[in-house]
């Protein structure tokens, strides 16, 4: 089967930043207190009481994975980019780290304790977002929690360069209401959800942000 188009997009661009995107961002939940606050009260969440691990979907070289291993959370990541799992391992040599699309997880039913899909749906194009949250629900365990963040808006913004190098990459901002609405659909019961304007560091090119969390009901 011939492989979806963002998708090889998407490998190709993260495996050709993969090395200066960790040297750019590796401290940049520094800056962003309540970036930190949502995951800190998702690692809470999943920790009491832990129900199974918690995979970070779109890892990128790991930097998320290892803010929520630092707080106490069993975590794993998994990328679409052999480059940025590369990375992954070289800099976080105590953790897991595995190739794979969120498309279609290797990863059996009802297995994960919780989901972290840290601004890794904006490069899946609208239509494709449905499948994204029904393998979410599918292997997160009963009364396990997601936390997602992404960009707020209704466009799709094409970049050809990114961290110092050409790129081809799309970049879509979803509406909170739609994306509420999808992972309603998906069978995701939403616990909280929170839009914060855009700190200096995003401006001026960068919108509102969304974060999301919700979980998987205990009972059908």
């Amino acid at each position: 089967m011939t492989e979806a188009t963002y998708l090889h997009a998407t490998r190709t661009a993260y495996d050709t930043v993969a090395v200066d995107y960790e040297r750019l961002l590796r401290d940049e939940l520094n800056a962003k207190p309540l970036d930190r606050a949502m995951l800190a009260a998702f690692s809470e969440l999943v920790q009491a009481p832990s129900i199974g691990p918690v995979a970070d979907l779109g890892c990128g070289p790991g930097r998320v994975t290892a803010h929520l291993h630092s707080l106490g959370v069993e975590v794993f990541g998994i990328d679409l980019s052999p480059e940025m799992i590369a990375v992954a391992r070289r800099t976080h040599p105590e953790l897991r780290f595995e190739e794979g699309s969120m498309t279609a997880l290797e990863l059996k039913d009802d297995i994960l304790g919780g989901i972290v899909a840290w601004y890794s749906t904006v490069h899946t194009p609208p239509e494709l977002l449905p499948t994204v949250f029904a393998e979410c629900h599918r292997v997160l365990a009963r009364g396990g929690h997601m936390l997602l963040a992404f960009k707020v808006g209704d466009q799709c913004w094409h970049r050809d360069q990114a961290y110092g190098h050409a790129v081809a990459l799309d970049i879509y901002w979803t509406s909170p209401d739609h994306v509420a609405d999808l992972m309603s659909k998906a069978g995701l019961v939403m616990d909280a959800r929170m839009i914060r304007e855009p700190d200096e560091s995003e401006k001026p090119r960068q919108g509102q942000q969304a974060f999301f969390l919700a979980h998987k009901p205990k009972e059908s």
